[in-house]
């Protein structure tokens, strides 16, 4: 019987899933999980996850007293239920689980920090090695300077919103465990700027974004892991093949599953380590020169931070509404 392309994918790339919901990690056994505020907030409102919320709510309504404000409640329970999510996450998957830092604080090195050593001892004081933690934060400058403290402190970190080679180059200089590059959203960007209306998978502007990052990486000897993300469609994730990583929506894992023929390695270190590529020293004047120059880039950081943000400002007022059916029921 012929191998799914998925079983086929799996001897070369190590499969994420790119989802907050148990179920679907249950069905495809992924390594590997990442999650973001927009999943978490999908999988707070499923009725088998109103337990978690609710409990996470009233632990840190108790921890915080019955003075503090609402938003100062939510905001300890985001980080908490975050946290609760990959707890739970991690009892289905074998790897590491991604936990989110703040998308708001994407330009502040120090914050971004603290808020990651927070996050890093929740886990560890529920018994988690920081080992099958990574720390997701945005591949701004700031977010990769604090990701090369925290890396220097054994907290992995896993960078994302990553759109442009000079991002892929500062994290890779950072000494970063892996980067998030987004392949679709790159796309979604060519397709408005265009006006064409698709790509073959060979030529989609992400695909061709992933595979110049993990050349240069296996060039140069880079240890930095590249985790393709972000993905449209099955062509994108076929012509991936061989990549460390990719983070695979339950839909596309499902096409994945259901789909058989052969299914060729697109990258391998050995081809790239054959490759002319001109290595580029990297430095904060390159970095936002480069920056400035690519407007995808720019553009789509920009859009991802405020998308991610808004993700976040949605959770918090769902937990708020929670938080206030709580309590009324309670006084009640």
């Amino acid at each position: 019987m012929s191998q799914t392309l998925l079983e086929q994918l799996r001897q070369m790339t190590v499969v994420v899933a790119d989802t907050g919901d148990m179920q679907s990690m249950e069905k495809f056994t992924p390594r590997d999980a990442t999650t973001n505020p927009s999943l978490i907030t999908a999988a707070a409102q499923m009725p088998e996850y109103e337990e978690i919320v609710d409990s996470t709510l009233k632990k840190a309504r108790k921890e915080l007293g019955e003075a503090a404000d609402t938003q100062e409640v939510v905001q300890l329970a985001f980080e908490r239920l975050a946290v609760a999510f990959g707890l739970k996450i991690l009892d289905i998957i074998s790897g590491r689980v991604s936990t989110e830092v703040d998308a708001r604080l994407s330009y502040d090195m120090e914050a971004t920090i603290a808020k990651a050593r927070a996050i890093i001892a929740q886990y560890e004081e529920a018994g988690v090695s920081r080992d099958r933690i990574l720390i997701k934060i945005a591949s701004t400058w700031e977010g990769i300077q604090a990701a090369e403290i925290l890396e220097k402190e054994g907290i992995h970190c896993n960078l994302t919103l990553l759109f442009g080679l000079h991002q892929a180059i500062a994290c890779a200089e950072a000494g970063v465990t892996l980067i998030s590059p987004f392949v679709g959203r790159i796309l979604d960007w060519y397709k408005k700027e265009t006006g064409r209306e698709s790509y073959a998978s060979s030529e989609d502007p992400g695909v061709l974004s992933v595979t110049t990052i993990y050349n240069y990486y296996k060039k140069f000897g880079y240890p930095t892991e590249v985790m393709g993300a972000s993905f449209r469609n099955l062509g994108e994730i076929t012509e991936l093949a061989g990549c460390d990583l990719l983070t695979i929506s339950p839909k596309l894992l499902g096409e994945l599953d259901s789909t058989t023929g052969d299914l060729p390695r697109k990258l391998c270190p050995e081809a790239a380590q054959e490759m002319a590529i001109e290595k580029i020293p990297m430095d904060k004047a390159t970095f936002e020169k480069m920056h400035a120059e690519d407007r995808m880039a720019s553009e789509k950081l920009d859009e991802g931070i405020k998308g991610f943000s808004k993700a976040l400002e949605q959770l918090e007022s769902l937990l708020a509404e929670r938080l206030n059916q709580l309590e009324t029921t309670v006084s009640v």
